[in-house]
């Protein structure tokens, strides 16, 4: 059984940073894309960003591309969100998922999903 892990967020102020990371378990390594998420109160989710496990090929949604970096530790099957010059409309709760279809930007291609972790920004 997959398991996600996400942890890291919190309440910063804006032009200020955050890491995410979301730890993983269950999965088959080297086959699983994982990817970020995020749903702000009343909006649809979001993608954020996504990387495949083996080559590190990574996908970034044009609102958070040169703010935010995706990476991934294979040996502690952890991957991060790192959140720089962040802003008030960052704030949501993020989502780390894995698919099996490689690193997409489609919510319905993600097999396994986290339990969140909230990011608030002050502006």
């Amino acid at each position: 059984q997959v398991q996600l892990v996400e942890s890291g967020g919190g309440l910063v102020q804006a032009g200020g940073s955050l890491r995410l990371s979301c730890a993983a378990s269950g999965l088959i390594y080297g086959r699983y894309a994982m990817g970020w998420f995020r749903q702000a109160p009343g909006k649809e989710r979001e993608f954020v960003a996504a990387i495949s496990w083996r080559e590190g090929t990574t996908v970034n949604a044009d609102s958070v591309k040169g703010r935010f970096t995706i990476s991934r530790d294979n040996a502690k099957n952890t991957v991060y969100l790192q959140m720089n010059s962040l802003k008030p409309e960052d704030t949501a709760v993020y989502y780390c998922a894995a698919s099996v279809r490689g690193p997409t930007s489609s919510g319905g291609l993600y097999d396994s999903w986290g339990q969140g972790t909230q990011v608030t920004v002050s502006s």
